[in-house]
């Protein structure tokens, strides 16, 4: 039969047996509670996240790997600014503030999906996030931590 690929989304550091995974993992044959200790291992640093996972079978062997994705660039945002939601009235009101060690942190983490060739476009897309969010970067609005990028003042933090 060969390879079977099964998807979803879960919690970090927070699967189960149950739905999604377990009912599309049992046909397969594989230990369902192996392959969800090893997905919750796996996703553990991203906690309270949803995380997108492929689970990979080779329904010969029984073998399976396990791909672990990277939550959303809001979701490690709301994870370092310790907030639940953005801003309902983003721009009006602000949901939370992080530090630009968080934006570098988040786009280190992204970077390694994402087409861009350096930190510093990472870190301005993360933060065109965080306007969404209604996410403030060390205490100011995305939008005049952007024009401080831009005039190079931060440099030293995208080495």
């Amino acid at each position: 039969m060969g390879e079977q690929k099964v998807s979803s989304l879960v919690t970090g550091g927070g699967a189960s047996a149950g739905p999604p995974l377990g009912p599309a993992l049992g046909p397969l044959g594989v230990n369902i509670m192996e392959v969800i200790a090893a997905i919750n291992d796996k996703t553990k640093d991203f906690e309270g996240m949803k995380v997108p996972v492929t689970v990979i079978v080779d329904t010969d062997t029984k073998k399976y790997d396990i791909e672990i994705g990277i939550p959303s660039a809001a979701a490690l945002i709301m994870k370092e600014a310790g907030i639940q939601k953005g801003s309902s009235t983003s721009g009006t009101e602000w949901a939370g503030d992080v530090t630009m060690d968080s934006i570098v942190k988040v786009a280190n983490t992204k970077l390694e999906k994402s087409y861009a060739t350096s930190i510093k476009s990472v870190a301005k897309s993360i933060i065109g996030t965080c306007v969404a969010l209604g996410v403030k970067v060390e205490g100011k609005t995305p939008k005049e931590i952007t024009a401080e990028i831009n005039e190079g003042k931060w440099d030293q933090k995208f080495q």
